[in-house]
C-alpha cells in the first residue's frame, strides 16, 4: 500500500469520526440507516418543516372545529392528521434528546414498512368514503361524541405512555429489536416500567386505536386491532427471549410481577 493511499484512508477515518461527533450529524452509532431516505441534516429538517405544516393544518381544523369547504376537512379528521404527524416527530425528537445513538432519519419512523402506509391509507379511504356516501354514520347524536372524546383521550394517552417509556429507557430503547446485549444494557423495570412491561408498545396499541375511535372508522378500528395484536404478540416473543437471554431470572421475575396490558399479550 502507498503511502498516499494509506494518508487518504486515514484521512477518511479521521472525517468519519469527526463527523460522528458533530452536533448535527443523523449517523447512529448502532442501528445502520435502513437508506430509503437519505440520512443527511438536510432530509431531517425537510422532514420535520413538512411534519410541522402537517401538524398545524391539523391543529388549526381541529380547534376551529373543522371547515365546510372543502367538505371533508372535519375536525376529527384535523385531529388525526395532527397526530399522525406529532406521533412521527416525537419519536425522533425523543430519540435525539435522549437516545441520540441510535438516531437517524429512520427514527422518524416514515420508513415503517408498506403495511403501516396501507393501514393508513385505509383508515383514510375508509373516512372519507363513508364521509361522502353515508354522512349521518358520523353523526349519531351522543354515540359520536363519546366515541370521539374516548378516542381523542387514548390518543393523547397512548402518545404520552410510548414518550414517556421512550425518554424513561433512554439508551435502553430501540426501534428494532436488540438480540445482542450491549455492555450499558440493563433491564428497566421503574417508572413507567413498573405499571407496563411493555410501554412503548401499549403507547402506540393506544395511540393506533384512539385514531380510529375519533375517526369512528368501525371496520379499520376492528382490522388495526386485529392486525396489531398480532404484531405485538409475535413481537414480544422475539424481543423476551432476548430479554431472557440478556438478564436471565430478574426478567422471568419481572415478567411474572408486571403485564403487558394489551389486550390478549401475555
Amino acid at each position: 500500500m502507498s503511502s498516499e493511499t494509506s494518508d487518504t484512508i486515514q484521512e477518511r477515518i479521521r472525517q468519519r469520526e469527526a463527523l460522528l461527533t458533530h452536533p448535527l450529524s443523523t449517523i447512529p452509532a448502532t442501528h445502520a440507516p435502513i437508506g430509503n431516505i437519505p440520512n443527511t441534516p438536510l432530509a431531517v429538517s425537510t422532514i420535520a418543516f413538512l411534519l410541522g405544516g402537517i401538524f398545524s393544518l391539523g391543529a388549526l381544523t381541529f380547534v376551529v372545529g373543522g371547515f365546510s369547504m372543502p367538505w371533508w376537512a372535519t375536525y376529527q379528521l384535523g385531529f388525526f392528521v395532527a397526530a399522525w404527524a406529532t406521533f412521527h416527530w416525537g419519536e425522533f425528537a425523543i430519540t435525539a434528546g435522549w437516545n441520540l445513538e441510535k438516531c437517524s432519519v429512520d427514527s422518524f419512523l416514515l420508513d415503517n414498512g408498506s403495511m403501516y402506509h396501507i393501514a393508513n391509507a385505509t383508515a383514510l379511504s375508509e373516512y372519507i368514503l363513508t364521509l361522502y356516501f353515508k354522512p349521518t354514520l358520523k353523526a349519531y347524536p351522543y354515540i359520536s361524541m363519546i366515541v370521539t372524546r374516548l378516542g381523542i383521550f387514548l390518543v393523547i394517552f397512548g402518545q404520552l405512555l410510548r414518550s414517556t417509556a421512550m425518554i424513561h429507557a433512554s439508551t435502553n430503547f430501540s426501534h428494532s429489536v436488540a438480540f445482542r446485549k450491549r455492555e450499558t444494557h440493563r433491564l428497566v423495570t421503574d417508572g413507567v416500567y413498573a405499571w407496563f412491561r411493555h410501554p412503548s408498545y401499549a403507547g402506540f396499541y393506544y395511540w393506533a386505536l384512539g385514531t380510529q375511535l375519533v375517526l369512528q372508522n368501525s371496520i379499520t378500528f376492528g382490522l388495526f386491532a386485529i392486525l396489531l395484536w398480532r404484531f405485538f404478540y409475535y413481537r414480544t416473543r422475539a424481543e423476551e427471549a432476548a430479554l431472557v437471554k440478556f438478564f436471565g431470572s430478574d426478567y422471568i421475575n419481572y415478567r411474572k410481577q408486571v403485564g403487558t396490558l394489551i389486550p390478549f399479550v401475555p
